[in-house]
């Protein structure tokens, strides 16, 4: 899951430096995400994983690592399959 998200933040994100290089906790927001690419990001994770993320978990910090997308993309995966 991982590498598909440091592909799409490559793809979607626009970030200062290389995806790839990024570590799981490294803050995006320093790596140069701007709020327009969250949006871009945002809607290439929910195409990509086959979900919707709800307006609650819509917050800054939702975008700040990899590791939080990841966290929240496998909630709602779970959330989705005992649905």
């Amino acid at each position: 899951m991982k590498t598909a998200l440091r592909r799409i933040l490559s793809e979607s994100a626009r970030l200062d430096v290389p995806a790839d290089t990024l570590a799981d906790d490294a803050d995006l927001y320093a790596a140069g995400l701007s709020s327009l690419a969250t949006v871009h990001l945002m809607l290439a994770v929910e195409d990509e994983f086959g979900i919707e993320i709800p307006d609650r978990m819509l917050t800054r910090r939702l975008f700040s690592s990899i590791d939080s997308l990841a966290a929240a993309v496998t909630e709602l995966q779970q959330a989705k399959a005992a649905a």
